[in-house]
């Protein structure tokens, strides 16, 4: 980490809860290995005092803060931009604060997208099935529709009536979509050539949890979690005994880091020391 100094560049996370994010490890060691003079925060800010903390951000001049839980949708209320991608979607987890002004934009779903290319899996004319409806399944159903150039999506919930309106939503955008439940879903799996579960079925501590067996999937099927504690979901396990290729939840959250600090510092990071930050504050290394 840097010596911090009056000319410091100053970065930060806000959420409620926060203490669990990683965040400050991922950036703050892409920051010492790129020697920049940059320091990564965390803070806890309630709903209530959402608006005085993104004007006390342009006060104190931070150059950029990551946004989460539960402030990524009334956040865009106290932003002068919005990206046209994070206007769609109706969620920005990262800020630019730039000549005084806070532009939005959404690198979580842009992480997913990287996430499958650096998994070297193919999207490009690929058919795609999304397990979850939620804020995560909207974002990355529109950027993978938006800059994925994939043939169709399909979305899979427990509430059909939610999925088939996500699915109602990409066919505006021109893309082949539909909605099944999570128990009919099964037909598609098998026409498909990439199954992302967006849900937080699986995570710690019901790690024994899954949407999706085995019997379901089959060897020529991409299966990625954006679950990462457990690093490999139950999801995971059964995709690997069915012989698909995985890509665990870690991906998409270095991922989505890497482009934030893009936008913050046009840099590219390493995104190998970024991983490695994260697995050790998640203490797997």
């Amino acid at each position: 980490m840097c010596s911090v100094n009056s000319k410091t560049r100053v970065f930060a996370v806000i959420g409620s809860p926060i203490e669990h994010s990683i965040s400050p490890e991922i950036h703050n060691s892409s920051f010492s290995e790129l020697k920049l003079n940059c320091i990564y925060v965390a803070y806890r800010v309630e709903r209530l005092y959402l608006r005085e903390a993104i004007e006390g951000f342009k006060a104190l001049g931070y150059s950029g803060v990551n946004v989460t839980i539960p402030h990524k949708i009334e956040v865009i209320r106290y932003l002068e931009e919005i990206s046209p991608e994070a206007r769609i979607i109706g969620a920005v987890n990262t800020i630019v604060f730039k000549n005084n002004r806070a532009t939005g934009y959404n690198t979580d779903a842009t992480g997913a997208l990287l996430a499958l290319r650096e998994a070297r899996i193919k999207v490009r004319n690929s058919k795609v099935i999304i397990l979850g409806y939620g804020g995560a399944a909207r974002a990355i159903a529109i950027t993978l529709a938006m800059r994925g150039n994939i043939e169709s999506i399909a979305i899979a919930g427990r509430n059909v009536k939610k999925a088939g309106a996500l699915a109602e939503d990409i066919k505006k955008l021109g893309l082949p979509a539909q909605s099944y439940s999570i128990t009919g879903v099964e037909n598609a799996i098998k026409d498909s050539n990439i199954l992302i579960n967006s849900t937080p079925v699986g995570m710690s501590p019901k790690t024994e949890e899954t949407l999706i067996t085995r019997e379901k999937l089959h060897s020529e099927l991409a299966v990625m979690d954006i679950v990462y504690t457990p690093l490999e979901t139950r999801l995971l396990k059964e995709a690997k005994k069915a012989g698909c290729r995985t890509v665990d939840g870690l991906g998409m959250l270095i991922q989505q880091a890497a482009e934030a600090e893009r936008l913050w510092l046009g840099v590219e990071p390493d995104i190998s020391v970024m991983r490695n930050a994260a697995l050790k504050a998640l203490k797997l290394s």
